[in-house]
């Protein structure tokens, strides 16, 4: 398996509920394709460089995990159809492996 980092954020005002319910998404995905989840660090509201969607804060999530390069794929997929999250981006990292 190989190391990646999966950093996405959602809408600040979104329910905690929906907020809970995204994470139980992106993780039951992962452990789907017999990934790990390694951390979760929650970096909580931070400022946007530039406004997107008419939001200009967002509530960032870091994941760092385990999979077979050919899980990522679906990994992307589901992040992408999540409407909850506004924007992610899924990181190898060689230096974890």
């Amino acid at each position: 398996m190989k190391a990646y980092e999966l950093l996405f954020f959602v809408s600040p005002s979104i329910d905690e509920e929906t907020r809970a319910a995204t994470m139980k998404r992106v993780e039951t995905t992962i452990a789907a394709g017999n990934g790990a989840i390694d951390n979760v660090d929650d970096w909580g509201k931070r400022k946007l460089a530039y406004e997107i969607n008419g939001l200009t804060d967002g509530d960032y999530t870091l994941i760092d995990f385990h999979a077979e390069p050919e899980n990522i794929a679906e990994l992307d997929r589901v992040l992408r159809i999540t409407d909850a999250i506004v924007r992610h981006m899924i990181v190898k990292r060689t230096d974890r492996d």
